[in-house]
Order: structure tokens, then C-alpha cells, then sequence
């Protein structure tokens, strides 16, 4: 805007002059360099209006993917930790998992017993739960089917850097009334995905603040700071979502 402000009070100057102080034969030649500055003008004005328009476009469809990765490396997290325990901060130990472990697939019935109670000298009934154990499913299988994209699932996508840019992913733990948590998080800078983008416009979208945007310098799920599996997508990005 700066740069646009400048070149209006140069073509006002340069207009007040030709009026006033250039001979009439020479006035067709600032008369040209004036149709140049208003052609000029009028460019920056339209950039100024149509960048932004433009940046978003681009800036929701790279975030989609994005965010489509995430959620698939949130559904492996979730996996690993039912089946192990915990979370992990490798992804070659999450393809691991997910190319061997199975999960335990189980059945919960009510059940009952009779015991003799010593106190009373009485027989008494008891009530308890049996789990089963049915059988066993592949994680691959049960995640992911016949798709195997969960083998570059740690590959930002990013128009022209692909397989160059790898999501940060780690793990640990929080103490909630004296009981360890395991906690993980993965993501990536925006100025990454953006990397391409005017730098302007990627300065502002790091601190965006608003209900209807990705908060924050980073596209996120989970957290190493508090106990949550969730992204810091708005529901824009879940429109569709196989599980929504």
C-alpha cells in the first residue's frame, strides 16, 4: 500500500507539472509516462484486492491435505496406544505397529457367582463381568483397508516439496492426580506449507486468531500440554470426514 501511495502522489506531481510548466510539444511524452503510471496503478490495486482472495484459496486446499494427514496419524496414535499402552514419538516405529499389531476384539457379558460369606455363615450371590476374547483384527486392515498411504503418512504435502518436509511428531507424559498420561503431538509451520506464498500475507495467516481458521503459527493435533487427541482445525476441514 506504501509503494502504491508513492506512485499516486509521483503521478499527481507529474500531472500538476504538464499543466503547468511543459511546453504543449512535449506533453504527449508525460502524457505516456502517465498512462503508464495509472496502468501500473491500477495493477497494484488489483493484486492488493485479488492476492488475498487468491492466497486463501490456495492456503484451505493445502491445508485439507494436510489435515487429512494428521487425521491419520492421530487414527495410528489412537491405535498404538490402545493396543500397547502408549503413544510414540517415531514414525518408523508407527509403520512398524501398524504393518504387525492386531487388535484383541472382545465381548463383555454380566455374569454372577455364589460364594460363602464367613461373617454370616450364609451363602451369598456376587455380580461380575466376563470379558471374552473373540478373536484378533489387523490395525492396517481395520485403519486402513487395502490403502497403504499410510507408509508416507510423515510427509507434509506440499506443491513441490514433496517428501521433503517431514511432519514433527513427539511424545511424553502429564501428571494428573498423581497418574502418568501419555500425551503426543504432530505438525507442521505454516510458513512451511506456505513457503511459496507472498510473505506478507504468511506473517499475518501465523497469527490469525478466529473460530473459522487454524489458529497459530502451526496446523497441530494433540498436544504435549495438555490431554487432548483433537487438531486445531475449525469444522471446515471435517466437512465430509468419514467419521464425522
Amino acid at each position: 500500500m506504501l509503494q502504491i501511495l508513492i506512485v499516486l502522489l509521483v503521478a499527481i506531481a507529474l500531472a500538476y507539472a504538464v499543466v503547468k510548466y511543459v511546453p504543449l510539444q512535449f506533453k504527449w511524452v508525460l502524457n505516456l509516462v502517465l498512462l503508464a503510471i495509472s496502468l501500473f496503478l491500477g495493477f497494484k490495486i488489483y493484486q492488493s484486492v485479488y492476492a488475498p482472495v487468491k492466497f486463501n484459496k490456495e492456503k484451505v486446499k493445502r491445508y485439507q491435505k494436510i489435515v487429512d494427514k494428521l487425521k491419520d496419524i492421530r487414527d495410528a496414535e489412537l491405535a498404538h496406544r490402545e493396543v500397547t499402552g502408549d503413544y510414540t514419538g517415531s514414525f518408523d516405529s508407527l509403520v512398524r505397529f501398524i504393518d504387525t499389531a492386531q487388535f484383541v476384539i472382545t465381548q463383555q457379558r454380566d455374569s454372577s457367582y455364589k460364594y460363602f460369606d464367613k461373617a454370616y455363615g450364609i451363602e451369598k450371590q456376587r455380580d461380575t463381568v466376563i470379558i471374552d476374547t473373540l478373536g484378533f483384527a489387523s490395525v492396517k486392515d481395520s485403519l486402513f483397508k487395502n490403502d497403504n498411504r499410510y507408509k508416507e503418512m510423515m510427509w507434509v504435502p506440499i506443491p513441490g516439496r514433496d517428501n521433503q518436509v517431514k511432519f514433527e511428531l513427539a511424545h511424553g507424559y502429564l501428571k494428573r492426580s498423581n497418574v502418568k498420561i501419555p500425551v503426543f503431538m504432530a505438525r507442521v509451520d505454516k510458513a512451511e506449507v506456505l513457503y511459496d506464498q507472498p510473505k506478507d500475507l504468511v506473517a499475518q495467516e501465523k497469527n490469525i486468531k478466529s473460530t473459522k481458521e487454524i489458529n497459530g503459527p502451526y496446523i497441530q493435533v494433540g498436544s504435549l500440554d495438555e490431554v487432548t487427541d483433537s487438531g486445531n482445525w475449525p469444522k471446515l476441514y471435517d466437512i465430509g470426514d468419514k467419521d464425522e
